[in-house]
């Protein structure tokens, strides 16, 4: 195959743009390498507050596109395409943040044993246009004991997660009955959606 048609069929290069991840979360960043996308970190302050009129699936696509256009009106920004996501845990209609201490992720996990929630993550890309979505994942429980909980908050301490766990960690690989949706929009990014926005070209 001719050299310059092997090298742009790389993955990971979208028409000589550089991609910006404007998150600290690892997780999203190890999605981003599994997917060979290659990119750089760039993290800004950002409110995480929204407007009360949103509805439950606009609240993570509002916080990511803050995250985003933050870090876009940065000058190393200039000319790229800038990646931001943030996820919610929603139960019984209400939104779950993260666990404030080892007790409150006990009781969020209790609340979430043996049954189904959703997680929703936003994304929010900017590039010469801008595109988001939200994706949605059911994620089922089965009961857990009250030693199985303490056992993953004392030794995972899950306190920068939503829903106070982690799907790639012990409890997701033990616990997890059923998923209806994306795997890895459970670890924070639904990141073949993301590929696909970013093969488009209309960035």
């Amino acid at each position: 195959m001719d050299s310059r048609k092997i090298a742009n069929a790389v993955p990971g290069r979208f028409h000589n743009r550089k991609i910006i991840l404007a998150s600290q979360s690892p997780r999203r960043r190890q999605l981003l390498e599994w997917a060979e996308i290659e990119f750089e970190v760039i993290i800004a302050s950002t409110d995480e507050s929204f407007p009360p009129e949103l509805s439950i699936t606009e609240i993570p696509v509002y916080i990511a596109k803050q995250k985003a256009l933050e870090v876009k009106s940065l000058p190393e920004a200039t000319g790229t395409i800038v990646i931001a996501a943030d996820t919610v845990v929603v139960s019984d209609g209400k939104i779950i943040g993260k666990p404030q201490s080892p007790q409150n992720a006990f009781e969020i996990l209790s609340g979430l044993s043996g049954r189904v929630h959703q997680v929703i993550t936003g994304v929010y890309l900017s590039g010469k246009t801008e595109y988001s979505f939200s994706d949605v994942t059911y994620v089922e429980f089965h009961r857990l004991t009250e030693e199985e909980i303490w056992f993953y908050v004392d030794k995972y301490k899950p306190y920068d997660k939503a829903g106070a766990y982690g799907i790639q960690e012990w409890i997701g690989v033990t616990g997890i009955k059923s998923i209806h949706g994306d795997f890895y929009n459970v670890m924070g990014l639904p990141v073949s959606r993301v590929l696909q926005a970013l093969k488009t070209g209309d960035l």
